[in-house]
């Protein structure tokens, strides 16, 4: 199973890549089996994102990244909140994927902020993105402010620890639906061992065509 994370901190470190980390924690371990995981940090492709919009064209690097995040069993998207929505970058990235790529796919929304204030631009906007993008988009999005992350040895307080752990919660259940189950009596190649079991060799369909010997 594979789960890529977007991050569209703009620092480092920066509490928009803390905030993408508890959440993939939170999410694989409540796993059957520990996922493959891809962060993507979007300051790194800032330049390849705004060439694609001038050019039309995503370069081999950028077009490797959306190809792992279209090709993923489920995403995590997080970004920090500017003027009241999410940043610039962040939009511009998901703008240059085809808006049929996400169709299905599990998303988890989160976001960070200075002050709790901004926290109804995961309703107003993160949301609305992923649903135009025709994505299912889990019930609880996860807002971080400054005040929510905590000091000495819990890295959050107890109320943004409970909204993560809902949150993964919710994307686990989804990619649990979602992983193939393999059909009973599958073989490695994909064959059904019935259907292998049933295979009469070429020799002996030949012999019973054949008529009997004096």
């Amino acid at each position: 199973m594979k789960l890529v994370v977007v991050a569209a901190g703009l620092t480092q470190p920066s509490s928009t890549r803390l905030l993408a980390d508890r959440l993939t924690e939170a999410t694989s371990g409540l796993l059957p089996e520990p996922p493959e995981v891809r962060v993507v940090e979007l300051r790194e492709l800032a330049v390849d994102v705004a060439n694609a919009f001038v050019t039309g064209f995503p370069n081999t690097r950028l077009r490797e990244v959306i190809e792992a995040v279209t090709a993923a069993d489920g995403l995590i998207a997080v970004t920090p909140i500017f003027s009241g929505s999410y940043s610039g970058l962040f939009k511009s990235f998901f703008d240059v994927i085809d808006n049929t790529a996400l169709a299905g796919k599990p998303v988890l929304v989160a976001a960070t902020g200075g002050t709790a204030r901004h926290s109804l631009a995961l309703e107003h906007a993160l949301r609305p993105l992923f649903s135009y993008l025709r994505a299912v988009v889990v019930p609880t999005a996860v807002y971080a402010a400054a005040e929510d992350w905590g000091g000495g040895g819990d890295p959050f307080t107890d109320g943004l620890g409970e909204r993560i752990a809902r949150a993964a919660g919710e994307l686990a259940g989804l990619l649990a639906r979602h992983a193939p189950e393999p059909r009973a009596g599958a073989r490695a190649d994909g064959r059904q061992a019935e259907d292998v079991e049933d295979v009469v060799p070429f020799e002996q369909q030949l012999s019973a065509l054949r008529p009997p010997t004096a």
